[in-house]
């Protein structure tokens, strides 16, 4: 018994070298398609050059690392001490879309990013011993139609994509059979992927169907990697490397939006992982978890990088492999850090064309959307007022990208609130939530009640009965 007291928990593990270093490698692998997808989206969202991709997508692999050992190793009172890995959160991917689309040039755009991403980061790591308590004014039919909202408003870039690229926008090129036919092969060869049933394949399903379009575009010469012999062999970010951040109040508050998401994720992966390796999660874990994320943000916004979360993809990977210690992920975080030093590695994902990176991002933003429509399922949607809260902010979210001229004559920060359809839809979920959900101490009443009498069918039940 007493040794049972005193042995290392497997978390705690620290496994040979070797070993370490295998399934390090195998945790980056599942990892690396949602790190470099995040700046490729985002570059292509706000018209970067080749060059700054590259430096975007070294940076991130570079502060993913670091980011990745503060969870997983943890220091003073921050970080889950369990095998997690920290990325670039998707559901920030609209919205800094959103907020770049708003700024002078795409210099100008990062700035905002950067600025936004630091104030979430800041906010986060200072609330996080409060975070429990607000998390009632999330429940999932606020973050279900937040994050349905952000793969419905995304899917139109995606298909932009698909079709050539914005740069070709108004061209005889644009939408031509070429591009559709890349993007749609894309798509099927991700499809198939996932049809074998091959959990690593699926995981890894994304990165390959880019690796696939990008290898045929240039086989039939319609894809160049002139942009690798240019690139540097080794390369450092440098913290402010595109100059002081910017911080302007639309911005942030659309970033502190993505944070309060990124919450609810961080406590169920820390749940998760805390099933998977037999290991009891506390609130003071979760709070610690909290901080790594907001610690991770702010280094996020430092690095030319940008807000971090847990990956729920490795989380599966943890339950597959049944490899349990902590310091495995740690050592997938040092590899990521070495990744993040080469540009020509980079160079190479910065070459995707857009149409074959259109055809995987409509595969992306629309299991955005799934996932979303998952999450609503979790709600009562026979309640007429969670009902409202879905469809009102749904059709709100919408104006911004319907009605172009919506908010352009307010002040700046205004607009640049209401321009962001998702940010508009995001708060309209939360404010009505607060109306109907949370102010309020009547319980809900089932919808046939609330609509009165039942409509009698042939045997005088209600009707499709």
């Amino acid at each position: 018994m007493s040794e049972e007291g005193t042995r290392k928990h497997p978390v705690d593990e620290v496994l040979p070298l070797p070993k370490l270093a295998l399934y390090g490698f195998q945790h980056v692998l599942a990892f690396y398609a949602g790190a470099v997808v995040v700046p490729i989206l985002v570059a292509s969202g706000i018209g970067l050059s080749p060059q700054q991709l590259v430096y975007l997508i070294n940076a991130d692999l570079f502060t993913c690392g670091i980011a990745t050992i503060i969870q997983a190793w943890g220091f003073w009172k921050i970080g889950v001490r369990l095998p997690i890995v920290q990325g670039v959160t998707f559901t920030a991917v609209a919205p800094m879309i959103a907020i770049g689309q708003g700024a002078a040039t795409p210099t100008a755009a990062l700035l905002a990013i950067y600025g936004a991403t630091i104030t979430s980061g800041i906010v986060m790591f200072l609330a996080a011993p409060f975070l429990g308590r607000v998390l009632r004014l999330f429940p999932p039919v606020v973050t279900g139609t937040v994050l349905t909202i952000m793969g419905l408003l995304l899917i139109p870039n995606a298909l932009t994509d698909a079709a050539g690229g914005a740069a070709l926008k108004g061209k005889p090129d644009f939408g031509s059979w070429k591009h559709l036919m890349y993007a749609g092969g894309t798509v099927l060869f991700i499809v198939v992927l996932y049809r074998l049933r091959r959990p690593f394949l699926s995981s890894v399903a994304v990165l390959l169907g880019l690796v696939g379009g990008t290898v045929v575009s240039w086989l039939l010469g319609d894809t160049s990697f002139d942009q690798v012999g240019r690139s540097d062999w080794v390369g450092v970010t440098t913290p402010f490397h595109y100059g002081a951040p910017t911080f302007q109040i639309g911005a942030c508050v659309a970033m502190l939006l993505v944070m309060m998401v990124t919450v609810v994720e961080t406590v169920g992966d820390s749940k998760a992982t805390g099933e998977i390796v037999g290991k009891h999660v506390s609130d003071e874990d979760v709070t610690r978890a909290f901080r790594a994320d907001g610690l991770s943000t702010v280094l996020g916004g430092t690095l030319n990088a940008f807000p971090y979360t847990c990956f729920a993809q490795n989380v599966g990977l943890v339950r597959l492999t049944g490899v349990r210690s902590r310091f495995v992920v740690v050592a997938a975080g040092f590899i990521m850090m070495v990744l993040g030093l080469f540009p020509k590695a980079a160079a190479y994902v910065a070459s995707i064309p857009p149409d074959v990176l259109g055809g995987a991002a409509m595969v992306m933003f629309g299991m955005v959307a799934v996932v979303g429509i998952q999450t609503l399922g979790q709600a009562d949607l026979r309640d007429e007022r969670n009902a409202l809260i879905v469809g009102v902010s749904i059709g709100i979210a919408f104006v911004p990208s319907t009605i172009p001229a919506f908010g352009e004559h307010m002040p700046r920060d205004v607009s640049a609130i209401l321009n962001s359809g998702i940010t508009l839809g995001s708060i309209t979920a939360i404010l009505l939530n607060l109306v109907f959900n949370v102010l309020t101490r009547e319980k809900p009443a089932p919808a046939a009640e609330a609509a009165g009498p039942p409509t009698a069918g042939p045997a005088g039940g209600p009707a499709g009965e």
